[in-house]
């Protein structure tokens, strides 16, 4: 693994879990959607009278996963901060948690810090190079 996949995938942990987060919104919306026919007909039977039961079960699953990936996400990056303060000069260190830990986009970046996006680059690359991975350790 790379020095920049290894800091990628606290971002990519991130996306999965604001996905989940909109699953479980999206099923909530469906299990607070209720329909009621008034018939003299009887119902068929056919009727799935444990839907409501089925989409709880797969929100509370999936809100316990969301909780697992959130303690994975935070070790992660716990770890990812130890690895970025290895790095000698303290401006490289504020470009790589301005882009890795607070998913800052290179634009935001070189505002944040007043230099061009081109030198921002620069700095990354050198950055890059210092980075000791944990399993190099």
């Amino acid at each position: 693994m790379t020095a920049k996949e290894y800091l990628g995938q606290a971002y990519r942990l991130d996306q999965r879990i604001n996905s989940k987060l909109e699953q479980v919104m999206s099923l909530r919306d469906l299990a607070t959607k209720a329909t009621s026919t008034l018939s003299d007909v009887a119902p068929s039977g056919t009727r799935n009278v444990h839907r409501m039961e089925d989409i709880i079960v797969k929100i509370v699953d999936l809100e316990n996963e969301i909780n697992r990936d959130i303690d994975n996400l935070v070790d992660l990056k716990r770890e990812m901060v130890s690895v970025i303060k290895a790095v000698t000069d303290p401006e490289l260190q504020t470009l790589l948690e301005l882009r890795y830990l607070c998913f800052k986009s290179w634009e935001q970046i070189a505002v944040e810090m007043e230099y061009s996006i081109q030198h921002i680059f620069r700095l990354h690359d050198k950055s890059i190079k210092e980075i000791v991975l944990p399993s190099e350790r």
